[in-house]
C-alpha cells in the first residue's frame, strides 16, 4: 500500500485556512483519493484538552516558550495517534496548522526564536514533515476582519495588529526559506479563486 500524503495549510487569523481544508477535501475526494482533515492544536482527544489552554483566556496566560511547548505536546499525540496511522494506511492527511504555525506565531512574534523551535522540532517531529504546505496569504487587517470566532476560542485574535503583522511576516519568510515545499497562496481573494490556486498548486505537485 502507497503511503497517503501529508498535506498542511498555514497563515493567519481569517486566511481562510479552515475554509479551504474542507474543500481541498471535497476536490480530492473527487479524484478518488481517501482523505481526513484535522487541525492543531488538536485533533486527537488529548490535544483537544490542550487546545483549550492554548486558544482561550487572556493573551498573555503563557510564557512564549512555555506555549511553544504545549503546541508540540499537543502534536506529539496528534503525529502519533492520528497523523502517522492514517498515512501508513495510504490515506492523505490534511492538516489546519502544523509546526509553522508554531514557529510564525511563537518562535518568531512571541520571541522564541527560530532556533529552539527548529530544535523542538528536530526533538519532537525527528524527520517527519508536510509533503506540501500551502501558506495562505492575507493582509492582517483584513483576515482579522474576517474572524468569526465562537466558543471563546479567540486568544490569539486579541494579539492586536503588531503582532499579527509579525506573524504574517514570518509565514511569508518560511515560504521563501522552502520553495520546495510551500506554496504561497493569494488568499485575499473569492472562495472560488483560491479554492483554484489551491487546487492548482495541489495537482501540480502530485500529477493529479
Amino acid at each position: 500500500m502507497n503511503r497517503g500524503r501529508f498535506l498542511t495549510l498555514e497563515g493567519g487569523e481569517g486566511s481562510g485556512k479552515t475554509t479551504h481544508a474542507h474543500l481541498l477535501r471535497e476536490s480530492l475526494e473527487r479524484a478518488g483519493i481517501e482523505v481526513i482533515v484535522t487541525r492543531e492544536p488538536g485533533g486527537t482527544p488529548r490535544a483537544e484538552d490542550i487546545r483549550s489552554l492554548l486558544v482561550s483566556g487572556e493573551p498573555g496566560r503563557w510564557q512564549p516558550l512555555t506555549e511553544a511547548l504545549l503546541h508540540f505536546a499537543a502534536r506529539a499525540e496528534h503525529v502519533a495517534l492520528s497523523i502517522r496511522p492514517a498515512l501508513e494506511r495510504g490515506v492523505w492527511v490534511i492538516c489546519d496548522r502544523f509546526a509553522d504555525s508554531t514557529m510564525a506565531y511563537q518562535g518568531v512574534a512571541m520571541g522564541v526564536g527560530r532556533e529552539k523551535v527548529e530544535a523542538l522540532a528536530a526533538a519532537m517531529l525527528e524527520d517527519f514533515a508536510p509533503d506540501l504546505t500551502l501558506v495562505l496569504d492575507v493582509p492582517e487587517a483584513e483576515g482579522l476582519a474576517r474572524e468569526d470566532r465562537n466558543g471563546g476560542e479567540d486568544r490569539y485574535g486579541q494579539m492586536g495588529p503588531e503582532f499579527h503583522a509579525k506573524v504574517r511576516e514570518a509565514f511569508r519568510d518560511i515560504a521563501g526559506r522552502e520553495p520546495g515545499r510551500c506554496v504561497l497562496v493569494d488568499s485575499s481573494g473569492s472562495i472560488e479563486e483560491v479554492r483554484d490556486l489551491i487546487w492548482a498548486a495541489v495537482a501540480r505537485k502530485f500529477s493529479l
